[in-house]
């Protein structure tokens, strides 16, 4: 079992940045890679970033590329998503998930993640 607690979401103006945190429990977190997912209010849950076991690949959905990094940190079993340039599009609640597999991949698709966190809100206002 593997447990997600995502922290750091909130109210901010466009343009503004956030930080957001995934600490993870349960399994050997180095081994799987992680990613985010967000679903804003009446849209399905789509893809925003994932990153390898190592941390050496990350990989971003257009919409977010060049304004939001991805990066982990093994030794505190934590995966961090810095937000930049934020717009009100951006706005959604925000899900961690560790992939359902360990190796080199990164994976952008939901099915490929068996575990999932309670969601952090982001707000980016006009």
């Amino acid at each position: 079992q593997v447990q997600l607690v995502e922290s750091g979401g909130g109210l901010v103006q466009a343009g503004g940045s956030l930080r957001l945190s995934c600490a993870a429990s349960g399994r050997t977190f180095s081994s799987y890679s992680m990613g985010w997912f967000r679903q804003a209010p009446g849209k399905e849950r789509e893809f925003v970033s994932a990153i390898t076991w190592s941390g050496s690949i990350m990989y971003y959905a257009d919409s977010v590329k060049d304004r939001f990094a991805l990066s982990r940190d093994n030794a505190k079993n934590t995966v961090y998503l810095q937000m930049s340039s934020l717009k009100p599009e951006d706005t959604a609640v925000y899900y961690c998930a560790a992939a359902r597999y360990s190796g080199t991949n990164y994976y952008t698709r939901s099915t490929e993640y068996a575990y999932w966190g309670q969601g952090t809100q982001v707000t980016v206002s006009s």
